[in-house]
């Protein structure tokens, strides 16, 4: 994957109305809970192989298991074909946030990094936010 041109404003306006909706008010709980950061577009091939269209948030440098370094997203936001995902990559010790708030963010499917819902009701959008306030608080104090 890597950042595209393609703006995020516009990728949102092109959804279907439903889903336009539900974009807007995640892209709003994440752009107020990462005050500081950027956000852009980026596209290409994701994990597990698949072609992805992806909001990423907090853009950041870090380095692979084969010491290449990458930049990366700390929070992504994007409609799959029947559900949303949001990413949190961000560990605390040796477990991903999402591991660690799992149990309180409502009727959700978690991955390591991967938060997967079908409705906005299902997920806990407190708890969300609390999770991508923490995210950016670890990835600040890396930077110090």
């Amino acid at each position: 994957m890597e950042r595209v041109e393609t703006s995020p404003d516009d990728y949102i306006t092109d959804q279907e109305p439903e889903t336009r909706a539900v974009l807007d008010e995640l892209h709003t709980l994440i752009k107020t809970a990462l005050p500081d950061s950027d956000y852009c577009m980026w596209e290409g091939v994701f994990w597990g192989g698949s072609e992805q269209r992806i909001i990423g948030y907090g853009n950041f440098f870090y380095v692979r298991s084969d010491k290449k370094k990458v930049e990366w997203f700390l929070v992504g936001l994007t409609r799959q074909k029947n559900y949303f995902s949001v990413y949190i990559n961000a560990v605390e010790g040796r477990r991903y946030l999402t591991e660690i708030y799992k149990d309180r963010l409502g009727k959700v499917k978690t991955g390591k990094s991967s938060i997967s819902f079908r409705n906005l009701e299902d997920v806990n959008v407190d708890v969300l936010r609390e999770m991508i306030e923490h995210a950016d608080r670890l990835t600040n104090e890396n930077d110090t």
